[in-house]
């Protein structure tokens, strides 16, 4: 994974508004936003601010504040909250296509392959199972689109044992490694994600809110 020295904005992540192109047949999850959010997160590049499930616990903990359940002294008031100063948006399209006749019949002219059936048969059934991915970043104080990256990754059934998870670095988690199509859509993330660090390191740092305190000794130990 491409990393950066030092986060250049605080960063929220967005939906895409025309959805995912991943069909229904395939056990994967319903949204690449998660995995994004991760590999953001951890490469360094930004302060990632929650818009999804953290929001609603916020906005929860306020409203039980206000209805005089919670404590006087709570540390969740309003006003604390962080702006997100770019938005990055996902979009991925996924496709599965037969690539095991022409496998298969290539197999049948080697004399040494021919009488063996069984492969043969394996063979047919090898699917090429293809990802698209972008990640389009912008400028919530102007509405420019600042960076656009994309992405890819493809291969057969045969050959997803080839992604190592090593390789992949957070997108290995946010559960897209559990099946073989999660991992081809994690990788071509990545392969977007690396391209994208590269021009977020050429964008000028905007003014960050106070970094989140930690102990003396975790700051040493993050390089700080």
């Amino acid at each position: 994974m491409v990393r950066c020295d030092a986060p250049v904005a605080t960063l929220a992540l967005a939906e895409n508004p025309n959805g995912y192109v991943m069909g229904g047949g395939y056990q994967l999850l319903a949204s690449p936003v998660p995995l994004v959010k991760l590999l953001a997160q951890q490469s360094g590049c930004f302060r990632v601010v929650d818009r999804a499930a953290g929001l609603r616990g916020t906005l929860q903990e306020q409203e039980l504040r206000e209805s005089g359940v919670l404590r006087k002294n709570t540390t969740v008031a309003q006003g604390k909250g962080y702006e997100a100063q770019y938005t990055l948006t996902p979009s991925l399209t996924f496709s599965e296509q037969d690539a095991g006749r022409g496998l298969a019949g290539l197999m049948g002219m080697i004399p040494v392959l021919r009488d063996m059936a069984g492969l043969i048969g394996l063979a047919e059934q090898v699917k090429l199972k293809e990802a698209q991915t972008a990640l389009l970043l912008s400028d919530n104080e102007t509405t420019e689109q600042v960076a656009a990256a994309t992405g890819s990754a493809r291969t057969t059934d045969l050959g997803v044992a080839g992604i190592a998870f090593g390789k992949l670095g957070g997108a290995a988690g946010a559960g897209w490694s559990n099946t073989n199509e999660g991992k081809v859509i994690a990788a071509a993330f990545l392969d977007a994600h690396n391209q994208l660090v590269g021009q977020v390191r050429a964008l000028q740092a905007k003014e960050l809110p106070p970094p989140v305190p930690v102990h003396a000794g975790a700051q040493k130990a993050r390089g700080g």
